[in-house]
């Protein structure tokens, strides 16, 4: 008898399976760790149960893992809705970004673009806020902390056309099968974690991403709090977090409680596209950005 996609998967996990570089982004988002998601994943434990992660974000080390059993969380609602029509009804995604890439290509590129910002701002939804993500500079998905106004320009570059998006949907869909996807804050996602469980986290770096959603209101402080109680429960913690100790000219002073973590690692993720934004394309030769990983096992 052929085995279904997540018995295979969970062979694969008994065996000391790793996951493979997976390069295929869905979104176009600033922090995005696609590139070095499978070397994270390399210093997940052999074996755990459930995969949690309450910063989706774009959903690099989820959509590389691909796990058999997994929970999905973020803040922002029409991000949430948009990993939603990923799983539940893949078509729509495709359609989404289809209408809006059709009107760009056959339009102003700079008018369509403002066009669906426009059309976000109004009334944020997820099928403008997939095409905007994948259309503005450099994935810098940043929003007024006063009313929430996304302010991101138009990028550079020349969007994906719809059939290979569609492509890529197709692709994500198969793995993020066996994850549910929920709009909350961290605080409950990891509160419902259980013993064996393991929760990666990719919270904003309140030094170096103050612009981008979510980061003017979280608290590392109330997270590192979490974490501890989650260790104590048994659960395996992964934490990514700005591991240069600086922003720009600005030394970073990020106190960890002592013994939280077991041990650190330092994952390269080359250089740094919000400083480029930031820079207006000043040179950034010094500008490579360190994450450091730490780990509670």
């Amino acid at each position: 008898m052929q085995q279904s996609l997540f018995q295979r998967k969970e062979l694969q996990r008994l065996n000391g399976y790793k996951a493979k570089p997976f390069h295929v982004q869905l979104l176009k988002w600033i922090g995005n760790k696609q590139r070095f998601a499978h070397e994270i994943i390399s210093h997940f434990p052999e074996k755990y149960g459930k995969y949690i992660e309450p910063f989706l974000g774009s959903g690099a080390v989820l959509g590389t893992l691909a796990p058999e059993k997994g929970i999905a969380s973020d803040t922002l609602k029409p991000l949430v809705d948009i990993w939603l029509a990923l799983k539940n009804d893949p078509e729509k995604l495709k359609s989404w970004y289809e209408v809006r890439g059709h009107k760009l290509m056959s339009g102003n590129r700079q008018e369509v673009y403002e066009e669906v910002k426009a059309s976000y701002n109004r009334s944020p939804n997820a099928a403008d806020l997939l095409f905007l993500s994948r259309a503005c500079y450099g994935g810098v998905v940043r929003f007024r902390q006063d009313d929430g106004y996304m302010s991101t320009p138009c990028g550079i570059h020349r969007p994906i056309s719809s059939r290979s998006f569609a492509a890529r949907v197709d692709l994500w869909h198969e793995r993020v099968l066996g994850t549910d996807f929920y709009h909350s804050d961290f605080e409950p996602v990891m509160d419902a974690a259980e013993s064996g469980d393991i929760i990666y986290c990719d919270p904003p770096y309140v030094h170096s991403q103050a612009i981008l959603y979510g980061a003017q209101k979280f608290s590392l402080d109330r997270l590192l709090a979490n974490i501890s109680r989650c260790k104590d429960r048994g659960v395996f913690v992964a934490l990514s977090i700005d591991g240069t100790k600086k922003s720009g000219n600005y030394q970073c002073n990020l106190i960890i409680p002592k013994d939280l973590f077991a041990r650190e690692v330092m994952v390269n993720c080359g250089r740094s596209m919000l400083r480029r934004f930031q820079m207006e394309g000043e040179e950034l030769a010094e500008e490579v950005v360190n994450d450091r990983l730490l780990l509670t096992w």
